[in-house]
């Protein structure tokens, strides 16, 4: 099964490939770098459609490249507001060869009220770099794994998002629209 993801991110890449083997034999993701065609640090709506963004972009470059795949994939991190608290979520898109979509997202952390602007106008990754001393924390394990000592990492919130994404797709007609 040969699956193309919107992104170079190790950690990203890894994560779809981890939830498709848990319902998949024979998985091959590649990555592709595409364009979100949103901001940065996608806020609120723009996480859903950063993600969308780069399945419909990544279709559009396999299509032109004459690439096949069986399904297209991406995952955009972002600050929502959108259940009264300040949060980072990660929000999984996929569509399968025939256009049909879905979605899922991860556990969401949640964000200081003092960070957030700071995080809007830079990004999470910036902040999160600053604040640990580190150097581009966003492609391996994600601030997440200092924030939680380690018992989360950037692969595994990838991964939940992306299980979330597949229930529409591993449950048949039960689970879908």
């Amino acid at each position: 099964m040969k699956i193309l993801i919107g992104t170079k991110n190790p950690g990203k890449i890894e994560g779809a490939k981890r939830a498709f083997e848990k319902f998949f034999d024979n998985v091959e993701v590649v990555g592709v770098s595409v364009s979100s065609d949103v901001p940065e640090q996608p806020v609120n709506k723009e996480i859903y459609m950063g993600a969308k963004n780069r399945v419909d972009n990544l279709i559009r470059y396999a299509s032109a490249e004459e690439l096949d795949a069986d399904y297209f994939v991406a995952i955009e991190s972002g600050i929502t507001e959108e259940l009264g608290k300040w949060s980072i979520v990660n929000m999984a898109v996929i569509k399968d060869k025939y256009g049909y979509e879905s979605w899922g997202n991860s556990a969401g952390f949640p964000v200081p009220d003092r960070l957030v602007d700071d995080i809007i106008s830079r990004s999470l990754g910036e902040v999160i770099d600053e604040i640990f001393e580190k150097n581009d924390l966003r492609s391996s394990i994600g601030g997440i794994s200092y924030l939680t000592h380690g018992v989360m990492d950037r692969i595994a919130l990838t991964e939940m998002a992306f299980v979330m994404a597949l229930t529409q797709f591993v449950n048949g007609d039960i689970w879908r629209d």
